[in-house]
């Protein structure tokens, strides 16, 4: 059986939160900078998209790291036991980005949205790999393990 440990640790989930962070800062000063108008050519066209596309990146990243301080709340041992039953796991749902339209953006721009898709996907299976573990081996369970350990 897999453990709870060699799926997550703190170490991972401070660099996650850490990549997450500078990626979100990333973002935050492109999409402020007005770096896009510059770098591209058809500005009026593609600015609509442009600004969904920052909303999805700023809910996709802001779902990352909510979800990672969670984690880093359930197995710091932040939370009671009655707290972590009853604690909300999931991810969240945060739209994928337009493929072709990101397309005709420039470089810097897909570079952030690739970014923040890739680290989205990546906390979708780690958090399907925790959810599934959970229904191997039921936080009961463990509760159990504990209380026998203590005797």
């Amino acid at each position: 059986m897999v453990e709870t440990e060699a799926l997550i640790t703190p170490k991972l989930l401070d660099a996650l939160y850490t990549e997450a962070m500078v990626l979100a800062d990333e973002a935050r000063s492109y999409f402020e900078s007005g770096r896009f108008s510059e770098q591209c050519q058809d500005e009026a066209t593609l600015s609509v998209s442009f600004s969904c596309e920052s909303l999805k990146v700023t809910t996709r990243l802001m779902h990352c790291i909510a979800w990672l301080l969670n984690q880093r709340a359930l197995h710091g041992e932040d939370l009671t036991d009655g707290e972590a039953w009853h604690h909300n796991r999931e991810l969240g749902y945060a739209a994928a980005s337009d493929g072709p339209m990101v397309e005709l953006f420039p470089e810097e721009a897909r570079q952030i949205i690739d970014a923040s898709e890739e680290l989205f996907q990546r906390l979708q299976r780690l958090s399907a790999r925790l959810e599934y573990q959970e229904i191997v081996e039921p936080p009961v369970h463990d509760m159990f393990r504990r209380l026998q350990s203590s005797f």
